[in-house]
This record gives C-alpha cells, structure tokens and sequence, in this order.
C-alpha cells in the first residue's frame, strides 16, 4: 500500500514508520525538520512541513491509499487548536484526491472515552495538564466524524515504549471499561492492519492491554 504518515517523527507515529516499510509499503512523511529524521529508505519520501500546510498535503497526498494522523504536543493550559485545525485541512486535501482512507489518533478522554481512564488521570491530570489539547481533540473527532471519508478514530489506553506483542485488546463498548497501558509499537500495529481491513470503519476503537 501506499501511506501517508503526518505527525511520524516520534511516538506512534515513528512506530508506524517503521512497521509499514518493514511490512513492504510505500510511505510518505511529513516532517517540519527532515534532516532530523534518523530513517532512510527506497521506499521512503518525505516532504518539507506541517499539517498546517495545505499546499504540502495537497501534493503529498496524491496516490495514497491511506493517511494517518498521528501528530502530538506537549502538555499545555494554553489553547490548542493543531488538532482539529490540521484535521481541516488533511480532509480538504483528501476530498480533491481519490483516497479516502483516515486513520487519525486521539487519545483516552476524548469523546465518549472521557471518564474511563481512572480518578488520577479523569480527576486531576486530565483538567489539570491536558484540558485545552482534548477540547482541541474533541473538535478534531467532531470534524473527521462529518466528513464523508471511510475514517477510524483510534484512542490509545496510557502510552508506553513497551514491545511490539501483537496482542492487546480493541473496545467499541467502553461500559465498565476502565483502560490501561498500550505500548506505542502495538498501537501502531493495530493502525498499519486497519488501513488494509477497515473492520472499525467508521468507529472509535480503545487500545488496551
């Protein structure tokens, strides 16, 4: 397949990229800082930019098959809008372009996942240190949700560096469910598979051990 990855400099993100070249596709990036970029490969083309930069996503999105958004801030009380903003203008670019294929990462507490990720986090680090990015990210499920696109939104439990095992489990009903950890190599996993199945089309997955 051919992917475009925008937000792969680390995290999740840097996991996917590994994975789909291991796996055999084609991958394009979008990086702010390039030259950074410790992987190199045939298979591998990357762009100068940000998801802010229409133009850049508009030539970059040509021949894709899917397009994932993995990007990421730090913690922060000031106002966000990188998420849902940068969204806008991925589903612009892809609407002028034949795929239709999203595949975007939001996170435990946002949407309906709010209140599922235990009284430390729901209670005091969530309102505390990540109230502004999950408005922003709230904002950013609203506006993939309205597009006509085939789109999974897919929310990782608490992050860790842990392994790439391959087993983990995937929620759409979250009653009773209280989540925990997921390394970053599983949840990347979990996105290179759904980007040829599509099985949670439409749908809103928690990643959880």
């Amino acid at each position: 397949m051919k992917l475009l990855l925008i937000g792969a400099s680390q995290g999740i993100g840097f996991e996917l990229l590994q994975q789909s070249l291991q796996a055999g596709h084609e991958v394009t990036l979008i990086a702010r800082n390039p030259d950074r970029l410790e992987v190199k490969h045939e298979r591998l083309t990357v762009f100068k930019g940000g998801i802010l930069d229409q133009g850049v996503i508009e030539q970059a999105i040509h021949g894709q098959d899917a397009v994932y958004i993995t990007i990421g801030t730090k913690p922060t009380r000031k106002p966000v809008s990188v998420y849902s903003a940068g969204t806008k203008t991925v589903i612009q670019a892809m609407k002028q372009s034949s795929c239709r294929r999203l595949l975007c990462v939001t996170g435990i507490g946002a949407g309906d996942s709010r209140g599922h990720g235990g009284f430390v986090y729901d209670k005091i680090i969530n309102p505390l240190l990540l109230k502004t990015i999950y408005e922003d990210k709230d904002r950013q499920e609203a506006i993939v949700r309205q597009s006509e696109l085939d789109w999974e939104i897919v929310r990782p439990g608490f992050l860790t560096n842990g392994a790439h095992t391959g087993k983990y489990r995937i929620l759409t009903n979250l009653i009773g469910v209280k989540a925990g950890n997921i390394s970053r190599a599983d949840v990347a996993d979990f996105m290179l598979r759904e980007a040829a199945e599509m099985q949670y089309s439409k749908q809103t997955p928690l990643l959880t051990y």
